[in-house]
């Protein structure tokens, strides 16, 4: 996997994130909205918060740092998702937000 190249990862967000959705359809019979998506991001986000707290020794929790690793991948992944369901452009989000913290 090449991870230099972000539109590589934004592509291959969206085929998973679209092989999610066949599943979705076929068990539920439609694709989860943009608004169950923010959901289920919030939920991954909250897990990362656990299980950091967990790795820092202020939560009791085996095997959280494996854990951690991929909630922080998964988390990522949701806001590729999430933005590109938007129609906002994840690399012009993160250009704006970094340009604008270093302005201050």
């Amino acid at each position: 996997m090449d991870i230099d190249n972000f539109d590589d990862i934004i592509r291959r967000s969206m085929e998973i994130r679209q092989k999610y959705h066949e599943l979705e359809r076929l068990h539920h019979g439609s694709k989860w909205t943009v608004e169950e998506d923010a959901l289920a991001y919030l939920t991954d986000a909250g897990l990362v918060g656990r299980n950091i707290m967990s790795q820092q020794q202020r939560w009791p929790k085996a095997g959280s740092e494996a854990e951690l690793e991929h909630k922080l991948g998964e988390n990522i992944w949701w806001l590729i998702v999430l933005a590109e369901r938007s129609g906002i452009d994840i690399r012009e989000a993160v250009s704006k937000f970094l340009d604008k913290m270093d302005a201050v």
